[in-house]
């Protein structure tokens, strides 16, 4: 099933700068893959690790949320695959200076670059053993990355504190694009 579906997905690169346009790709459900999005951003085929970069980018680029399930979409097919946590891991950070008011941009283990602004869904979710809340970010069309452990230390480190005097809470927040986003808060 993959090869078939791979062989479509170089024609379609071909044809589509940046992503397809998946949003407006509707065909009739095929069935289940075989595939899994790891918790850690790793993608398993049939029991086997994806370890070409270029394919599993390929993959990313027809990835589609509706209902809360993942599909890999062409403009003819529509496969079912699993996703145990989100598809993406932002796995690097950089602060790009923007006039006044510096933006964080963040890049996924798949090559996505997404600016922390007033568009970008920020949230926070619980999430590991023991459960912690980390920051979650919208890569694009509803598909989340969730922000690594090395990523979320790099926030800590630039983020700026505001303190509550009336009960001795404090949160952290990191500012990009002129707002403020928090990453958590502490007694």
């Amino acid at each position: 099933m993959a090869e078939p579906l791979f062989q479509q997905l170089q024609a379609l690169q071909k044809t589509f700068q940046g992503y397809p346009p998946v949003e407006k790709w509707n065909p009739d459900f095929c069935g289940d893959m075989d595939m899994v999005i790891k918790r850690d951003g790793r993608w398993i085929h049939e029991g086997s690790e994806i370890r070409r970069q270029s394919l599993v980018k390929l993959f990313a680029g027809i990835l589609k949320r509706e209902r809360g399930e993942y599909f890999l979409v062409t403009p003819v097919e529509k496969l079912r695959i699993q996703v145990e946590d989100v598809p993406f891991v932002a796995t690097q950070v950089a602060r790009n200076p923007n006039g006044d008011a510096q933006t964080l941009l963040f890049t996924t283990n798949v090559g996505d670059v997404i600016a922390l602004d007033r568009g970008c869904n920020w949230r926070l979710q619980q999430f590991g053993t023991p459960s912690r809340l980390i920051p979650y970010l919208e890569v694009r069309g509803g598909l989340q990355a969730r922000v690594s452990r090395d990523v979320f230390y790099q926030l800590v480190d630039w983020s700026e504190e505001d303190k509550n005097d009336f009960d001795s809470t404090g949160k952290l927040f990191v500012r990009s694009a002129g707002k403020d986003y928090l990453l958590g808060s502490y007694n």
